[in-house]
């Protein structure tokens, strides 16, 4: 069965810093884009940042880029997403995600969805 188990989430600062794991099981690691999506308080869900396993194209959201960092540690089946200077707008909900297709991960949505971890900055 394919699992995809979020950690990292918390109760943060505006300016501090989170770094959230997802650890990947039941599929070949190495085929599959893996990222997050994170919804707001009454928003809908966002693409914040995922990874493609196969050849190392990252994607950021314009929300996030530029404090933010996906990363993949295949020894691990973990991708981690380093966020810095956390504002109170990054409040959410992030889940894990999963498709062996970058663009449909993007697109049309993920294939494999893991439970959410709740982000909470305070101002």
């Amino acid at each position: 069965d394919v699992q995809l188990q979020a950690s990292g989430g918390g109760l943060v600062q505006a300016g501090g810093s989170l770094r959230l794991s997802c650890a990947a099981s039941g599929f070949i690691f190495d085929d599959y884009t893996i990222g997050w999506f994170r919804q707001a308080p009454g928003k809908g869900r966002e693409a914040a940042s995922c990874i493609s396993n196969a050849d190392g194209t990252t994607y950021y959201a314009d929300s996030v880029r530029g404090r933010s960092t996906i990363s993949s540690d295949n020894a691990k089946n973990t991708v981690y997403l380093q966020v810095n200077n956390l504002k109170p707008e990054d409040t959410a909900v992030y889940y894990c995600a999963a498709d062996v297709l970058l663009h449909r991960f993007l697109q049309q949505g993920p294939d494999y969805w893991g439970q959410g971890t709740l982000v909470t900055v305070s101002s």
